[in-house]
């Protein structure tokens, strides 16, 4: 065998040698941060474990009322560079034990606190969730007296860390940070003309006006807006003619789409003709009897020759949602405060108020979600104000200025902490 095929296979080998590690390294499931941000219902918090694929399985004890513990399962868990929360009030610490199986977590709670701790995937994505509930101090510490403790160390291989340190991070390189900036940048909208087809929606006072088409009309006026004020965002429609859309399916839509945000636009209706005004809703616990029954309407599904029944999203439902999507929560308030304010100081129209609410339109979504109901068609000044192009055009316009107002904040905030390349 010639000196230059025996180089030539060991060149060939090696090669081989980094492809084959570089694909294991690939496959580890990344464990980037630790956070915790408070539930919107200010009943407790959530824990989110960024994974970047789901995690085998996990266990969650808390053999204390302040210490709860969890297992994390998996021999392909790569914690390097991960980012732990501050020190909360909720959350004091949160302490990784590296085992041969997976890692321990230990989370001690902040002084006073007593909450029940569960734990759930992500259900529409690859993180893992902690749910804390806020509960009372003589029913956790009952609670938790089913536990055992576990010691760390019996499991620990001390030839490896400890405990993981918190590295400072770095910015990376500009070109390196560019797919992740793009995906955090706002330039895309969903927006939802409800029902339609079969499904009319409300009917106006002289039973004749739809619901259907008032709102498909107001939501063309309000992506022309946006397509004309806002060049650099792209509009998709849930629906841009007279057809039915699956409750379930127009959140999916945004999913897909990976949308920045959704709005649901439609018009409401009463059994006494004098009620009026607009209300702005985001997903949450409903907090009335009168909340309730609205919910029930918006969540019905027809469903052709079988009749039509109604969905109803329960308390544990919205709990989880809250749990999986607090952030998105938070940012589906304060546009609808915004959307409140523009309709009611701008537009002029009587406000109802902004409330939390469990539509399944919005609780398909990923992304901040808002359900806005322009008015009453079964009040016949209203109803003639949502059925002429001057009313559905300010209705869209006060839309429009308060996502102008949301997009603004957020490209603010974006542009703010953007890492540079010199950071």
């Amino acid at each position: 065998m010639s000196l230059t095929h025996s180089l030539t296979r060991i060149l060939f080998g090696c090669i081989a040698f980094v492809f084959i590690a570089s694909s294991m390294l690939s496959a580890q499931n990344k464990l980037s941060r630790i956070s915790t941000v408070d539930r919107s219902d200010g009943k407790g918090a959530v824990i989110r474990y960024h994974f970047e694929e789901a995690i085998d399985s996990f266990e969650v004890i808390q053999p204390a009322p302040d210490l709860v513990q969890m297992v994390l399962y998996g021999s392909d868990i790569d914690t390097s560079g991960i980012q732990f929360p501050p020190e909360g009030q909720k959350v004091k610490q949160v302490f990784l034990y590296e085992l041969d199986y997976g890692f321990g977590v230990d989370i001690y709670m902040g002084e006073n606190q007593t909450f029940i701790a569960k734990a759930y995937p992500d259900m529409n994505g690859k993180h893992l969730l902690v749910g804390l509930t806020q509960t009372p101090f003589e029913k956790v510490d009952e609670y938790s007296q089913q536990f055992i403790a576990r010691t760390w160390y019996d499991d620990v291989d001390f030839e490896k860390n400890f405990t993981i340190e918190i590295p400072k991070v770095s910015a990376p390189p500009t070109n390196e940070f560019d797919p992740v900036k793009d995906k955090l940048k706002f330039d895309k909208i969903v927006i939802d003309a409800g029902h339609g087809g079969h499904d009319p929606g409300n009917l106006g006072y002289n039973k004749k006006t739809k619901e259907k088409d008032v709102v498909l009309k107001i939501a063309k006026k309000l992506g022309g807006y946006i397509e004309e004020g806002l060049p650099g965002v792209e509009v998709i429609y849930t629906r841009e003619d007279d057809e039915f859309v699956d409750l379930w399916e127009r959140g999916r839509i945004a999913n897909r789409a990976e949308a920045d945000l959704f709005v649901s636009i439609h018009a409401d209706g009463w059994t006494s003709s004098s009620v009026r005004g607009a209300s702005v809703f985001f997903l949450g616990l409903h907090r009335s009897d009168k909340s309730f029954e609205v919910m029930k309407e918006e969540n019905q599904v027809y469903g052709g020759d079988h009749g039509h029944g109604v969905v109803d999203l329960s308390e544990e439902d919205l709990i989880v949602y809250e749990l999986a999507h607090s952030g998105n929560i938070a940012s589906s308030e304060r546009i609808a405060y915004m959307v409140e304010d523009q309709l009611k100081n701008r537009a002029q129209r009587k406000s109802r108020g902004v409330k939390q609410m469990g539509f399944v339109v919005l609780y398909q979504s990923t992304m901040p979600a808002i359900l806005v109901e322009t008015g009453f068609l079964t009040n016949p000044a209203e109803q003639r104000y949502l059925t002429s192009d001057r009313g559905q055009s300010y209705i869209a316009s006060a839309i429009y200025r308060a996502i102008k107002q949301y997009k603004q904040e957020h490209d603010k905030s974006f542009s703010s902490n953007t890492p540079s390349a010199n950071d």
